[in-house]
């Protein structure tokens, strides 16, 4: 396996200035290649520059857990990237995206040369350098005139001349197996209209057509697509990155693809060897500080070395991430992504410190939730994705902070066990409703208004998502008898029948649908509900009588349902008169 401080000159600190590697090497798989790039794209990409850079932007550990808050900044002075890379040689004319080739100097059969090496060695030259800078073309071809640059011992080199090209690096076999670089400037094919329609139709929120439907749901779809891929609504760049991958891996391909985004700082891979074959592998490398409270983690990473820079907690942090298929009878239908595993990754070798929650801390959200109510938060937020809020030092702030960190967290705090989310509601209700608050928040209305709707909507939907248990006959993780799941279908459906004038359609959908697969169980109504009910033992009397609650129930949650839509109908014919 190959170690990184093997990969790079064995004299002095692995992470000093320095290109040349150790000794050549023959990478035949892809896991080698980018065992290899690993090492290469972090010294060179991330850690360089923030070595270079007295303020670098570290990335904050809530930015690498789904869902993905948009980029507000765009770091110029920071490398960025694209590269893919294939398991076999390439067919020039046959591929499906557009890129410069490199020919590789030998030709297979053992170690035999082209016998016009340096005229191959110059054309890969020529290649490059006309895709650079004019500022940079001598120089490049004065530093590289003698090399062979399709040679993966020359990458670390050729790097820092590559990142300067807009476009994308290419890899792929030679003639003996051997990865080289095999182009640039290549581009990316991203026909997100056809992707994004064909997304939107098979899981049910587009039909062909249909513009209403169309424009209603077209958001929804495209950051649910997006983020199955690791990113939100993005550039250009990481936009069709995602959309070739996803290209890729439905045509079969072996493959790397990686893009590391000026903005999001962080370098996220696509790998076609995961275990979910519907979906290619996806992971993100970024620096991260470690939060000062998270004192077992700390000592961990400092006991075993871990850390790049131990004086700012600084840690080369490794996520992979778990993608779901669409349900549209899950209340959180809209959780495309969530973190399978995190990792540390040693600086110096490349090992990888598991079991250390650095992102995905329940108590280290809720000391957060704690510091903005109290104002005491020192951070950045994105507030509805289009404005940058600092620190909690003003109630509005709070607000939106708190919006913020309601709609981040929204699934997880559907699925929190109940104790925990006791404490996060204590917390959160305690400061939306707190009288000393309230004339603060008369003159901020509708903020505060936005803020516990939210959180409405999450506690109406943590109870949706006991319904959907129960409509399975689970409750709390245990499986249960018809008896029981009417009977607690009926306790459940009578508490929301009165929070449902608090109205979310797509809730009100959830709970009419699962209602409806407890009604429409076939071993139910066969059993209980077909038969006369002289032949019903008590129990099978009861499971009858709340299964004509849970009908009376139902109709009067439709009703609720047609009176507001028709009343919002109305609303929106008078606006438009």
């Amino acid at each position: 396996m190959i170690r990184w401080q093997d990969v790079f000159s064995k004299d002095g600190h692995p992470w000093r200035d320095a290109f040349t590697l150790a000794d050549a090497l023959a990478l035949r798989d892809l896991a080698s290649l980018k065992r290899f790039l690993d090492a290469v794209h972090i010294r060179y990409c991330l850690v360089r520059p923030y070595q270079e850079l007295k303020d670098y932007p570290l990335v904050e550990g809530r930015e690498l857990l789904p869902s993905f808050d948009n980029d507000m900044f765009e770091y110029k002075d920071l490398p960025g990237f694209a590269m893919v890379a294939f398991a076999r040689e390439l067919d020039y004319f046959s591929e499906i995206f557009q890129f410069d080739k490199l020919h590789p100097v030998l030709l297979g059969e053992g170690d035999a040369s082209c016998p016009l090496e340096h005229q191959v060695m110059e054309q890969n030259l020529q290649t490059l350098a006309a895709r650079l800078p004019r500022a940079l073309q001598d120089t490049f071809r004065q530093e590289f005139r003698s090399v062979d640059t399709g040679l993966v011992e020359s990458y670390p080199s050729l790097l820092p001349y590559l990142l300067q090209m807009d476009r994308a690096q290419v890899f792929a076999w030679d003639a003996d197996r051997l990865f080289h670089l095999a182009g640039v400037f290549a581009s990316f094919p991203s026909d997100i209209d056809s992707e994004l329609k064909r997304f939107g139709i098979r899981i049910g929120k587009f039909v062909y057509g249909d513009s209403q439907m169309y424009e209603r749901n077209r958001m929804f779809v495209y950051q649910y697509l997006m983020e199955l891929y690791g990113f939100p609504i993005v550039s250009e760049r990481r936009t069709s990155s995602a959309l070739f991958a996803r290209k890729l891996h439905k045509m079969g391909e072996h493959f790397i693809l990686r893009v590391l985004g000026q903005s999001d700082r962080t370098l996220t891979t696509y790998t076609s060897d995961g275990e979910n074959r519907r979906y290619p592998l996806v992971e993100k490398i970024a620096l991260v500080r470690v939060d000062e409270d998270q004192e077992e983690a700390l000592e961990a990473i400092g006991r075993d070395g871990f850390f790049l820079d131990p004086a700012r907690r600084v840690v080369i942090l490794r996520v992979t991430y778990r993608q779901h298929r669409f349900d549209a009878s899950n209340v959180r239908q809209d959780r495309a992504l969530s973190v399978a595993a995190q990792e540390v990754l040693n600086p110096l070798t490349g090992e990888a410190l598991h079991g250390l929650n650095i992102i995905k801390d329940a108590s280290n959200m809720f000391l957060r939730l704690n510091d903005i109510v109290r104002g005491e938060y020192t951070g950045r937020i994105i507030y509805k994705r289009n404005e940058v809020v600092e620190n909690t030092d003003t109630h509005e702030k709070r607000l939106k902070f708190l919006y913020s960190w309601l709609s981040k967290h929204q699934r997880r705090m559907i699925s929190y066990s109940d104790e925990f989310f006791a404490k996060v509601s204590k917390v959160v209700t305690g400061y939306l409703y707190s009288p000393k608050n309230v004339e603060i928040f008369d003159t901020m209305h509708d903020l505060h208004q936005e803020v516990c709707t939210r959180f409405s909507y999450i506690q109406q939907a943590r109870r949706v998502h006991i319904l959907e248990d129960i409509s399975h006959r689970l409750y709390k993780g245990e499986r249960i008898s018809y008896r029981r799941m009417t009977r607690e279908a009926v306790a459940l459906l009578h508490e929301l029948q009165y929070e449902i004038v608090n109205f979310f359609p797509d809730l009100v959908d959830d709970i009419i649908a699962c209602v409806e697969t407890i009604l429409h169980d076939r071993y139910l109504t066969r059993t209980y509900i077909d038969v006369p009910e002289t032949a019903l033992t008590p129990a099978g009397q009861e499971i009858r009588k709340n299964y004509g609650k849970l009908v009376a129930l139902l109709d009067r949650i439709r009703a609720v349902r047609k009176s507001r839509l028709a009343c919002e109908e109305h609303q929106a014919r008078e606006a438009v008169a």
